[in-house]
């Protein structure tokens, strides 16, 4: 649970107006504490877009062809599977706010290592300790989301996994702008570096401390391997969320391009329309949350994923098209905060193992889901292979309705 001391504030306000005074402090300290926890989910997001919008170039610089590029990219999630099986007992052991300090530090500093490649093993040592390093800030930065919200009456996690989107956003812009400057991917990243260490500086001391006993960690182990198995179903509900999300990632642009048959730089809008759709419903979803409760939140999610890609396979023109991607990223905006926040609150298993296990079968997702369409595709064609995924927001809707976890907050 999270351990925030006020006592320091008792010494500093007037002993006259102690009351008052000290709820008003202690609010306004909390609104610096989520403050702190926005800003290490946005400068963990403009790592990742730092590096992303880099990657012509680099392919460029290192004359790499597009299966080499491909080949190459693999270590990342190739880094982040080596982590998982040690990063949730690092957190607990050490602490989700020094693993996040860390964690977010060594993340910018791998930056600097891919902008000093210059042939591909290098490339590739550096992608492997960037999804390494990436794996470790991911579970100790959402526990601290975790954290933070049990702090605060009403829903606010949603929030910060829209800060991580807008870093995407952002991340994007100052790319650009990097470009029109001539700056190196060296000197793009270097200039990163330093945000994310004044991110750091600026905001260490108002992440949270929580204990981690020993005993809890052993119990919670026990708990998966006997008894409980709602983890893995939360797990395998984020899977199918995450698997839609990462087939908008790496294949809208193929889709408007090979079946929208969109003109030009018109292609981007399918990413475009998705990208913003779920940066927007990640910051309204708390409020909906709030209003209907996370189980309605995810069936109706669920169902509006479905319902985005089968738009996308009936009325492949480039208006519908758009509606349709922007339908899958307001349905997916909602599987992560939700997922996270629940499976962190288990009250058996610590939240940096419970986070663990469901980052574990979700992050599949992004792995098996674009492959996956390339596969079904190459035997039929690309709307048959979305129609196909279009399933796995049905499924979301049906597991979300016979999970027990979900029952109280119906």
């Amino acid at each position: 649970m999270p351990l925030i001391d006020y006592s320091f504030l008792e010494r500093i306000l007037p002993k006259a107006k102690i009351k008052k005074s000290f709820r008003k402090a202690k609010k306004t300290y909390l609104i610096r504490v989520r403050l702190a926890t926005s800003l290490f989910f946005f400068g963990m997001g403009f790592c990742f877009s730092t590096w992303a919008s880099r990657i012509p170039d680099i392919k460029s610089m290192l004359h790499l062809s597009e299966a080499e590029l491909g080949a190459l990219l693999f270590a990342i999630p190739i880094g982040q599977l080596f982590a998982m099986p040690i990063s949730g007992k690092v957190v607990t052991k050490y602490g989700s706010r020094n693993i996040s300090i860390l964690g977010l530090l060594f993340y910018g500093l791998c930056l600097t290592v891919l902008g000093f490649a210059t042939v591909g093993w290098q490339l590739a040592t550096g992608l492997f300790l960037f999804g390494f390093f990436g794996n470790f800030c991911n579970i100790a930065v959402n526990t601290q989301g975790v954290y933070t919200q049990q702090l605060f009456d009403k829903p606010i996690i949603g929030s910060f996994h829209g800060s991580w989107s807008l870093a995407g956003f952002c991340g994007a812009l100052v790319g650009l702008a990097m470009l029109a400057f001539k700056l190196s991917p060296l000197q793009h990243f270097s200039i990163a570096l330093g945000f994310v260490i004044l991110i750091i500086a600026t905001n260490f001391k108002f992440i949270i401390k929580a204990k981690s006993k020993q005993e809890e960690e052993k119990k919670g182990y026990s708990l998966l391997k006997n008894r409980d198995k709602t983890l893995i179903w939360l797990g395998v509900i984020c899977f199918c969320g995450m698997a839609s999300e990462g087939i908008m990632f790496d294949w809208s642009g193929v889709y408007f391009k090979e079946i929208v048959k969109a003109p030009g730089a018109l292609v981007v809008l399918g990413y475009t329309t998705f990208m913003v759709s779920m940066a927007s419903g990640r910051f309204l979803s708390d409020f909906l949350v709030q209003r209907f409760g996370p189980k309605r939140v995810l069936i109706i999610s669920g169902l509006i994923i479905s319902s985005g890609l089968y738009l996308a396979v009936l009325l492949p023109f480039l208006v519908p098209c758009m509606i349709a991607f922007m339908l899958v990223g307001l349905g997916v905006s909602n599987m992560v905060p939700i997922i996270f926040n629940i499976a962190g609150n288990h009250k058996d298993v610590p939240p940096g193992i419970a986070l663990t296990v469901v980052t574990s079968i979700s992050f599949l997702g992004f792995l098996i889901g674009p492959p996956l369409i390339g596969f079904i595709a190459e035997m039929t064609s690309l709307k048959h292979s979305f129609a196909i995924i279009g399933i796995f927001g049905v499924l979301i809707s049906i597991l979300v309705s016979r999970l027990a976890v979900f029952n109280s907050d119906s």
